[in-house]
């Protein structure tokens, strides 16, 4: 079974959804055939207007007339350079995170790509609460980024750098260096792997130097025991620093294009690295993959 066999995207019409269907359109160019699903949450206008005195009838037409108009907008949204993919249009109605949560699981989904809600000044600074919330609960990959919006044409995408940055949880670790390397497989990728340490900065000594090596023998022989684990063969690249700063720069370092890291499905994301998932998401130089 193809790693993307099915795509969902949330769109709210915006310049983040337009770059976020641009990563979709390469993600699921031919040969592959991905389905693609564009969702698009409504909420009742009851709650907006609830300071007004206004009629349950008045209300019923007023969400009526809303929820054909948003129908309307999502059935033509990108439709002609969608028009060779498979592609379903959904209108949902409630809480957004959980509502596009919910519908990834009961359409068993491959992957979930989104837009961060940051953008202008304060964008590396900022993460929507709807991304967050899909990002703790969905219990499959979600493709997000900060600079997702300015995506360049589809053609332009290329994915041939993929870091996968792993803790030693082999739980997670696993799961991002499984995943990594089926889509560096699928499509035509080279694959690095990355892991921070923690740094002694402005200790020195044969016994802190001693401590070095032994932090780096040790994390160097996990990766190795589950790179064995799964059949991969990747290099490994091993730095001590913050999980974040070192991730990010060792992306903007080795040019990648996509960067995985692992996350927790059910209690949201936790541990050494994946305690930083939001950092690295905002200081991110290409999108990042939480699996």
């Amino acid at each position: 079974m193809p790693l993307l066999e099915r795509i969902l995207v949330p769109v709210d019409f915006s310049e983040r959804s337009l770059g976020a269907v641009r990563y979709v359109e390469a993600l699921a160019a031919a040969p592959r055939t991905c389905e693609l699903t564009l969702v698009h949450v409504t909420t009742p206008v009851t709650y907006e207007l609830s300071a007004l005195d206004v009629g349950g009838t008045v209300l019923a037409e007023l969400n009526s007339d809303r929820t054909a108009e948003l129908r309307e907008q999502l059935d033509g949204f990108l439709r002609e350079s969608l028009a060779t993919f498979h592609v379903t249009r959904v209108m949902l109605d409630g809480d957004p995170a959980r509502r596009i949560v919910e519908y990834a699981h009961d359409n068993r989904t491959g992957l979930i790509v989104m837009p961060t809600h940051g953008y202008g000044l304060f964008r590396r600074f900022l993460l929507g609460s709807v991304t967050a919330k899909v990002l703790h609960d969905a219990d499959c990959p979600v493709w997000t980024g900060v600079h997702i919006d300015e995506a360049p044409a589809v053609e332009g995408i290329r994915f041939r750098k993929v870091m996968v940055a792993v803790d030693l949880c082999p739980a997670q670790a696993l799961k991002a260096i499984a995943w990594g390397s089926k889509f560096a497989e699928e499509y035509g990728a080279e694959m690095e792997i990355a892991h921070a340490y923690p740094s002694l900065e402005g200790r020195g000594g044969d016994e802190v130097a001693g401590w070095r090596e032994n932090a780096t023998r040790a994390a160097g022989d996990e990766i190795a025991k589950m790179q064995q684990k799964l059949g991969v063969d990747a290099p490994v690249v091993l730095e001590a620093g913050d999980p974040a700063a070192v991730v990010t720069n060792l992306a903007v370092r080795k040019q990648a294009d996509v960067l995985v890291i692992g996350r927790g499905s059910a209690a949201g994301v936790f541990g050494r690295l994946r305690a930083n998932a939001y950092a690295i998401i905002r200081q991110s130089p290409c999108p990042v993959v939480s699996v």
